[in-house]
């Protein structure tokens, strides 16, 4: 039996209410208990959603909650309703494992997991199953140390499941153990030579070189029947990196172009929509919308954000500042694209921002705060969110959190879009899978960050990233001031930090700061030009912003 702990109100209440009508009729019996923590949670929804074949049931609702002063809020929580005994006999533990990771990562406040793992009649795969599911889960909730411990009873105990010692790789890499996890994910790529994910999770630690013999391996392997679509564009991009550091530049553009293409035909892209969206904030962000709305939002100084795209050095800087004794390091937090999805039900965003009144600004700040609370370990006064995406709501942090600190990481046109196009995102990232997008959006994210600086001067610290590797004291100094955080020799030794890392640049930054990473785009410049032109004078005035 799994015991699932979710804080909420009239939970009670409203199950016998909302059962018939949420769960299908198919899937009702999976349905067996719900553990409510002392009285109960929120004027939330149930959130319970069929995952067919799988036997776990989940799905979202909202509900309108009717406020005093006439504002109408929409809050969602999550309900998780499982019957392992069932589905596991299905084998869904890969699924259940998706779906609670990606519950955790959109609602961490409404998702605080606590397993009782009893006995399951002495069938083992079943109980297997479930330590890799509160495994998962306790990492995507920090608790790495619980989470290790969890994994390597596994490998002891079920020894020939790649996808755990996978799992094991991920939990070890997190906490910097670096060589640990390299081994175990050989051991899953040489339980399953296909395994495309895990011969990428080598590659992606980009310190781990590959030889010969894994070349000759992850090429066999996409010739493989079993190889299913998520094994080869996995394949692709980790035998790009493989030839990369072998400086063959031209073979290592094919399979990166290869694996793009693959992850784009499942994961389509539309750049114009991107640009419509930053034309409309644009449109609504006006000096007159601000100064009418000055100081309505939730006064909470706490959260850092760090903006930009991916692969800019939001990482990095986010190393240095969690190095400080006053700020807390925590991942690319989800919560604020949680409250755009949750405003975008109730009418056009973002221009329906403008009918928002004082008090409803002020809610969204503090259901921010409290929604972000589960990440906050170490009782500092600051904590950071690194999620990169956030560029595009700054003019909602200025209005619902007036006091937040912004920081925009910012790389070489060239440097970042590339780096983008052979990084493999396991969501989110749908523009890096085309040179043509990544350009479009990078000059997209240029362009509202230019309007920002002149609408809401000095609201954003923009630390330059080639300017941070070539006077690494000026910029932290720099950094630390516009926080109003005093200076502390402790970020300058950031590689030091042993703290948790979930980001593509784990291994990265727990080494000096170094050059390595600028002019990695030219060994490929004969292939880059629908990047070039995309990017145009963006490219050619960086680091200055040209007239957009």
């Amino acid at each position: 039996m799994i015991s699932v702990v979710i804080p909420t109100d009239n939970s009670q209440h409203l199950l016998p209410r909302c059962f018939d009508s949420l769960i299908p009729a198919a899937v009702r019996g999976v349905v067996r208990e719900v553990i409510v923590a002392d009285g109960g949670s929120s004027d939330a929804t149930l959130a319970i959603a069929d995952a067919a074949g799988a036997h776990i049931v989940h799905c979202r609702a909202n509900r309108g909650v009717q406020m005093a002063d006439g504002a109408r809020t929409a809050k969602s929580d999550w309900l998780l309703f499982l019957r392992p005994e069932t589905a596991l006999e299905t084998g869904w533990d890969v699924e259940a494992e998706s779906f609670l990771s990606q519950a955790v990562m959109e609602r961490p406040r409404a998702a605080v997991f606590r397993f009782a793992l009893d006995d399951f009649g002495g069938e083992a795969r079943r109980a297997e199953a479930l330590a890799n599911l509160r495994a998962a889960v306790l990492g995507r909730l920090g608790d790495f140390d619980e989470a290790i411990t969890l994994y390597e009873d596994m490998v002891r105990r079920v020894p020939g499941q790649p996808k755990i010692w996978m799992s094991y790789g991920h939990a070890l890499k997190t906490v910097g153990r670096t060589a640990d996890s390299v081994a175990a994910y050989r051991r899953a790529t040489a339980l399953r030579p296909a395994f495309g994910e895990a011969w990428w999770s080598i590659a992606n630690l980009k310190t781990e070189p590959f030889d010969a013999a894994d070349l000759a391996a992850m090429e066999g392997a996409l010739h493989d029947a079993q190889a299913s679509v998520e094994d080869r564009f996995h394949l692709h991009f980790a035998l790009g990196k493989a030839l990369s550091d072998r400086s063959d530049a031209e073979k290592a553009f094919i399979q990166y172009a290869e694996a793009n293409r693959l992850r784009r035909t499942a994961q389509p892209y539309e750049a114009a929509r991107t640009s419509r969206m930053v034309d409309a904030v644009i449109g609504l962000s006006t000096p007159d919308f601000f100064a009418a709305r000055q100081d309505m939002g939730c006064p909470a100084p706490d959260p850092i954000f760090i903006i930009g795209l991916p692969r800019a050095g939001s990482t990095l800087i986010e190393q240095i500042l969690s190095s400080h004794s006053q700020v807390e390091g925590t991942m690319e937090l989800p919560d604020l694209p949680a409250l755009v999805a949750e405003l975008r039900q109730e009418g056009d965003w973002p221009t329906m921002m403008g009918d928002v009144n004082p008090a409803r600004l002020r809610a969204l700040g503090e259901a921010y705060m409290e929604r972000t609370r589960i990440q906050r370990r170490e009782g500092l006064p600051y904590f950071i969110d690194k999620l990169p995406n956030n560029w595009l709501h700054v003019g909602l942090i200025q209005l619902i959190l007036p006091h937040a600190r912004i920081i925009d990481a910012r790389r070489h046109p060239l440097d970042c879009c590339f780096s983008n196009f052979k990084q493999h995102f396991a969501r989110g990232q749908g523009f890096s899978y085309g040179l043509e997008d990544v350009g479009r959006y990078y000059v997209d994210y240029v362009r509202l960050a230019a309007h920002f600086d002149a609408v809401l001067p000095v609201r954003v610290h923009r630390v330059i990233h080639e300017r941070l590797l070539d006077d690494p004291e000026g910029e932290i100094s720099a950094l630390l001031q516009a926080l109003d955080l005093p200076f502390e020799d402790a970020c300058l030794n950031f590689h030091h930090n042993k703290r948790a890392v979930r980001t593509a640049s784990s291994e990265q930054v727990r080494r000096p700061i170094n050059r390595e990473g600028v002019g990695q785009w030219l060994p490929y410049e004969p292939w880059l030009t629908p990047l070039k032109t995309a990017l145009g004078s963006v490219l050619t005035q960086y680091p200055a912003t040209p007239a957009l």
